[in-house]
């Protein structure tokens, strides 16, 4: 009977555990680092925002105790106040440090050069695709002549929908 309760107990502590931390996520090295980079990029600008909207003193000047007694006039609280950095501003100064690390292991790894290639690979792929379609269209020569004109045009502008997106 123990035991039975103490497997109840185990699996309850792994169902908590899973809704903590979470499952594990199929994803690949690259992309693991791009989506780091994207995340600590958010928390960078999101505490800046807070380090904004600091008093300025409130950066290096604050409340580090607080205490509460008893005299003979009642409860008192005595608040000690020093040059301290503003925890959101040490969170600030770490995450802009992680934020660094991990753009510089995405670099080294390759990562934006892989990105690259990969476009650059669907763009040969897509080459061939509108060859292949415009021989299968048996074009005359002068709608053969504005292949050159019209293809680039449509290209680009999906290029440039897709960038203001």
């Amino acid at each position: 009977m123990q035991a039975k309760a103490a497997e109840r107990r185990a699996a309850e502590d792994l169902r908590s555990a899973v809704t903590t931390y979470g499952l594990p996520v199929d994803i690949s090295p690259g992309d693991a680092l791009l989506a780091e980079v994207h995340r600590t990029a958010g928390h960078v600008a999101w505490l800046e925002q807070r380090v904004r909207a600091l008093d300025p003193d409130a950066l290096v000047w604050g409340t580090v105790k607080t205490r509460h007694g008893h005299t003979a006039q009642g409860e008192v609280g005595f608040t000690e106040e020093a040059a301290q950095v503003a925890a959101v501003l040490q969170l600030y100064q770490a995450e802009r440090k992680h934020l660094v690390d991990v753009c510089r292991a995405a670099l080294s790894a390759g990562v934006e050069e892989r990105r690259v290639q990969l476009a650059e690979q669907q763009g040969v792929m897509l080459a061939g695709v509108i060859r292949a379609v415009l021989g299968d269209l048996d074009l005359s020569p002068e709608q053969q002549a504005r292949v050159s004109e019209v293809v680039p045009r449509h290209l680009r502008a999906v290029n440039s929908s897709v960038e203001g997106a």
